[in-house]
């Protein structure tokens, strides 16, 4: 004998707005995206640090409204004309649409705390960070601005392309640029403080990333010359748990400080005021130096020049 009768109504599947969870990368766990904004894009669970744009990395280290760009019109040229298996002005467009950037760099003046600063930041979303003779240009003409007006400089690298290999020549010499541009700074005492995040690799970290007079990475960031996978393959042999992390990288002496995302302001704002030697002040007055910049299309690099 039927007790029980049920009756059930199929209605219409309930749409679910995409955008409303992300999964984290490390441990699986799905994060409503309004707690991993809140959490500063920190794994509530497992603490993986998630990518982020060089915007929120401003925004994270700086004081509100303290930050001027320089060169953001800085573009990219195609001298080797690459088109193997997409052309690199196709690549250059595709990321400049979905970044809404103009290079894989990010330089200006700001403030952390009540101190100047000179601040650079590359973005991995832009042809995976790689360092191309914009960014090189970029990196160098920071240093400039640092020494002409004594601040410290701070550049946060997330470059996992090393050298843009679209770019030839024009982007290996990047290397000795920069790392020129920083011995200058050493040789005027001016400090030169270098936050890796998640990645930093190749010919960016064997240049101006691993030139810091104190070198500080975020929390289990990828950071070495050639990624894991390859080096297995290469030496045919297991690499040694957590190889190429911050934490390892640490323990072998190749940086100075792991910092969680939440505490990387005051670090760096602690760092600074370790590093600046007494009585020593940054120019206040901007005016003291004023920047010419030539944007000549025809050239590879746009030239900087210094007027008192």
């Amino acid at each position: 004998m039927r007790i029980f009768k049920k009756t059930f109504q199929l209605g219409k599947k309930k749409n679910i707005p995409d955008g409303l969870w992300s999964k984290c990368p490390s441990c699986s766990h799905l994060i409503f995206n309004k707690i991993l904004q809140e959490n500063l894009k920190v794994c509530p669970k497992c603490d993986y640090h998630f990518l982020i744009t060089c915007w929120e990395r401003i925004a994270l280290l700086v004081e509100p409204d303290s930050f001027e760009e320089f060169c953001k019109n800085f573009e990219s040229l195609d001298p080797l004309n690459f088109s193997n298996p997409k052309s690199y002005k196709s690549k250059l467009k595709k990321a400049t649409e979905s970044t809404g950037l103009k290079s894989a760099a990010v330089i200006g003046a700001a403030k952390i705390g009540d101190k100047n600063i000179a601040l650079g930041v590359t973005d991995s979303r832009f042809i995976m960070g790689s360092m191309g003779a914009v960014l090189g240009e970029k990196i160098a003409y920071l240093a400039e601005y640092a020494l002409k007006t004594r601040r410290p400089l701070i550049i946060v690298s997330g470059s996992g392309g090393g050298a843009r290999m679209y770019e030839g020549l024009f982007s290996l010499m990047q290397m000795a640029k920069t790392s020129g541009a920083l011995a200058r700074l050493k040789e005027e005492n001016i400090p030169f403080i270098s936050v890796l995040t998640n990645p930093t690799m190749a010919g960016v970290l064997a240049s101006f990333a691993g030139l810091g007079d104190v070198t500080v990475a975020e929390p289990k960031a990828l950071i070495g010359f050639t990624g894991p996978r390859v080096i297995k393959q290469t030496i045919k042999q297991d690499l040694p748990k957590g190889f190429q992390t911050s934490e390892f990288n640490l323990d072998h002496g190749l940086i100075d400080i792991v910092s969680h995302r939440k505490d990387l302001k005051s670090t760096v704002a602690n760092l600074i005021g370790y590093l600046i030697p007494a009585g020593e002040k940054c120019k206040e007055d901007d005016s003291v130096v004023s920047l010419e910049i030539s944007n000549d299309s025809n050239s590879q690099e746009d030239r900087v020049q210094w007027t008192p």
